[in-house]
């Protein structure tokens, strides 16, 4: 109207303002239908979706009707969303519940209660060959199951709108015990990846037991912090030695090792070059997969500093660059590139691959941190499929500087040994996201460990006294095992350890005089002198010797650590809050995997160990732990179940 009045006053001619006056007529219903269609502001809707006992939901599914947007709870059943009408409607849905619409009128806090499903889960989920028949879910979420056929590695999983379960995991031939005196040395590379502890976790708290291929029990110790001195020389990281009782088997002795990284201020970390890889396929559609990544990796943004740069590579059908390198400082930029991405199409993972790493090498920063973050669910189906052409053109980047760390999300199809392989090939890291919590724990929490290098092929030689041990068997590590003679050769490549990052080996060993079913004896050698002639007296004390090998990153030439582990200073101190809780995991892990060498473990032994060792548990990681036992005590109870009837079937 404004401008109406500004073309009247203008007009010096009676017959312009006669006809600006006709026409005004028309323009008016015009300018006030321009204003009728301002821009309405976006509206942040959060709440808390919980059952009707008010239990949270965890992981539900919250989407917008008819739109595209999609988030997914967080552990404690908590939400948050944007739309761009207050008129819009909610529909909120998890496995195992009625999904249920909410108009938001308005509202910013919106609160649901979703009420249980009465009908029977009827899908069939595919478990290597035969089939599992889900017939029946409590209102805990607690699944009753009948079993054909075998469970061959594949995880059986409870999951939403998936018909067939697809999952991927390798089969894990356990470390046996081993005669001290046949076989003396001990050799692998360390292990920082901790992705079975969450996917296990995921698996347990969907209401299933997991197989047991998906049972790593050094990343479910190595997911939790240890309180391991700092190093104090220009060593990047130190180590402890501990020994006491095994608490599954009485007459064993179970030592335990533990290496702490150096941790470094963030300020003072070097430069950043990142690839953020996104699996934009039509599998990513799910809220836990590509929603999940995208709120992922802006916590990381968040993280990020001036003189650190990103850059973003997609692939589905094809793989492209959807974000030139972009700094640290310039976070809108970065989370709106992420905020554009749609999923949709089929897997071009290795296309993907060779166009994130080609991309890190474009921009190289010298004496930095070139990282590519694969972020996806490893089901690559379309180009580089095969296992051993992906293995070798990771295995190949690797010698170029720049390391790799794999994010796994989503469930019931997700490639759990194919994103292994990767990370395992690419001097990198396995983590497994199953909810914001975890993203943060990795990605916030861990940062420098997670995405900071200061140690790279890292080895560990242990030579047994078997004057001392009689046997011993590695707890874990299966992947990770090493030829004595890769010990000393620097081109074999090892695992990596990041800044501030505990790693922690067990080996349950079998003391000289004890009787065990376990060691397997040959006839006395014709030829070998008595091992008690070899040893010298003054190291009859000692139980056993631990060789470092590492490299700092930048150099191929490795250094070595070595320490002797003596008897008589070790045994005379009291169990640590880090030896016990260690235990504890391990005891779990032999459980659910109903492990041959499990003798004696119980649930009831492990929550014992874990709850006298809870008082430094700032994050609160050992308590839900703790939670985490009880379920899965409960998971056998209540299905009438057993982990040998599993094995057996």
């Amino acid at each position: 109207m404004l401008l109406l009045y500004v073309i009247f006053k203008s007009s010096a001619s009676a017959s312009k303002i006669t006809i600006m006056k006709k026409y005004s007529f028309l323009f008016i219903p015009l300018l006030l239908a321009a204003l009728s269609f301002t821009i309405p502001a976006s509206i942040i809707v959060t709440g808390n979706i919980t059952d009707a006992n008010g239990n949270a939901v965890s992981y539900a599914s919250v989407n917008l009707k008819g739109g595209k947007t999609a988030v997914a709870s967080d552990n404690n059943g908590f939400y948050s969303i944007t739309v761009a009408d207050k008129n819009d409607i909610l529909v909120f849905s998890a496995v195992g519940f009625a999904s249920k619409e909410e108009k938001i009128k308005g509202r910013t806090v919106v609160n649901v209660i979703l009420k249980t499903r009465q009908d029977a889960l009827k899908e069939v989920v595919v478990v290597g060959y035969g089939s599992e028949k889900k017939i029946a879910q409590t209102s805990s979420g607690t699944l009753k199951r009948e079993l054909s056929g075998k469970v061959m590695g594949m995880q059986t999983g409870n999951y939403h709108d998936q018909e067939y379960n697809t999952e991927g995991y390798d089969f894990i031939k356990e470390n046996t015990f081993l005669l001290s005196t046949d076989n003396p040395l001990s050799t692998f590379s360390i292990d920082v990846d901790a992705a079975s502890y969450s996917n296990v976790r995921r698996i347990l708290n969907s209401g299933q037991l997991p197989a047991a291929g998906a049972v790593r029990i050094e990343e479910m110790i190595n997911y939790f912090k240890y309180d391991y001195p700092q190093p104090k020389n220009d060593d990047p990281f130190s180590f402890t030695t501990e020994m006491s009782d095994c608490p599954w088997n009485s007459n064993h002795k179970l030592v335990m090792i533990g290496m702490q990284g150096k941790k470094i201020p963030v300020e003072n970390l070097p430069a950043s070059n990142l690839v953020f890889l996104i699996d934009v396929s039509g599998s990513m559609g799910a809220a836990n997969k590509l929603p999940l990544v995208k709120a992922s990796l802006k916590m990381l943004t968040d993280q990020l500093r001036e003189q650190d740069k990103v850059s973003i590579v997609v692939y589905a059908g094809a793989a492209g660059l959807v974000l030139p390198p972009t700094s640290g400082s310039d976070k809108k930029a970065i989370t709106d590139a992420l905020e554009r991405l749609n999923a949709g199409g089929s897997t071009a993972g290795g296309a993907g691959i060779q166009l994130a790493y080609k991309t890190a090498m474009e921009n190289f920063t010298k004496n930095g941190n070139n990282r590519v973050i694969l972020c996806s669910d490893g089901d690559f189906n379309i180009g580089m499929s095969s296992d051993d052409e992906m293995e070798r053109l990771i295995a190949k980047e690797r010698n170029s500087g720049i390391f790799l760390t794999v994010l796994g999300y989503g469930m019931g199809n997700y490639k759990d040994n194919k994103m292994q392989k990767l990370a395992d090939k690419g001097n990198g890291n396995h983590a497994y996201i199953d909810g914001l919590s975890e993203a943060k724990k990795v990605l916030v929490n861990e940062f420098g460990g997670t995405l900071f290098t200061i140690a790279k092929d890292v080895k560990l030689q242990i030579e047994f006294n078997p004057t001392k041990v009689q046997g011993y068997r590695l707890v874990g590590y299966e992947n990770r095992m090493l030829n004595k003679e890769d010990f000393n050769d620097d081109k074999k490549d090892a695992g990596d350890l990041g800044s501030g990052h505990t790693v922690t080996a067990l080996y349950e060993i079998i003391p000289v005089g004890v009787k065990s079913n376990f060691l397997k004896n040959v006839d006395p050698l014709k030829y070998q002198q008595k091992t008690s002639a070899l040893i010298p007296s003054n190291l009859n004390n000692e139980i056993m010797t631990i060789k470092f090998r590492y490299k700092t990153p930048g150099n191929e030439t490795s250094k070595i650590i070595v320490q002797s582990v003596n008897e008589k200073a070790i045994m005379g101190i009291k169990e640590s809050e880090n030896f016990r809780f260690a235990a504890a995991v391990a005891e779990f892990g032999l459980l659910l995997r109903n492990s041959e060498f499990k003798s004696n473990a119980s649930y009831l032994s492990v929550l014992k160990l874990a709850k006298k060792s809870i008082s430094s548990d700032k994050e609160g990681y050992r308590k839900e732990f703790i939670k985490l036992v009880e379920t899965a005590q409960e998971l056998a109870v209540h299905n009438n179940l057993d982990l040998e009837e599993i094995a057996r079937d």
